[in-house]
C-alpha cells in the first residue's frame, strides 16, 4: 500500500491529499528515509511523520483494506511516540495564550487581569 493511502486509511491525516503533500514537503519517514507518496509499506516498517508540531513514530502492523473506523486503528498500528514529544506540544499551548500578537488591538479588561495574575503569580 502507499504510504499516502496508508496515512489517510488510519486516519492520521483528513484527506489523502494532505497526506502526500506532507510526504512532498519531506516530513514523513520510512525506516529513517524520507520518502515520496508512492512509496510502498510493508508490515512491520517503522514511519516517523510530523504533524501540528509532534513527530509521531507509528509501526505498520498490518495493512488495512482501506479506510478504518477510529476503534479499528489499533489493529494496523503501534503507536511509539515517545510522552515527551505530547509534553513539549502542552508547553506551547501554555505559551500562546499569553503572546498577543502585533495589530490586535488593547487589549480588553478581561485580559489585562489576566495578564496581572499571571505577572503577580511569578513574584
Amino acid at each position: 500500500m502507499r504510504i499516502d493511502k496508508f496515512l489517510w486509511c488510519v486516519r492520521y491525516s483528513k484527506t489523502r491529499n494532505q497526506a502526500s503533500i506532507a510526504c512532498k514537503k519531506g516530513q514523513v519517514k520510512v525506516n529513517d528515509t524520507i520518502v515520496k507518496p508512492s512509496r510502498e509499506v510493508y508490515v512491520g516498517d517503522i514511519i516517523i511523520f510530523r504533524k501540528n508540531q509532534i513527530n509521531y513514530k507509528i509501526k505498520v502492523n498490518d495493512i488495512p483494506p482501506n479506510r478504518v473506523g477510529a476503534k479499528l486503528v489499533d489493529i494496523y498500528r503501534t503507536d511509539l511516540t515517545p510522552k515527551s514529544e505530547f509534553e513539549t506540544q502542552e508547553l506551547l499551548k501554555y505559551s500562546k495564550d499569553y503572546y498577543r500578537k502585533k495589530g490586535t488591538g488593547r487589549p480588553t479588561k478581561k485580559d489585562r487581569r489576566s495578564i496581572e495574575s499571571y505577572t503577580s503569580e511569578e513574584e
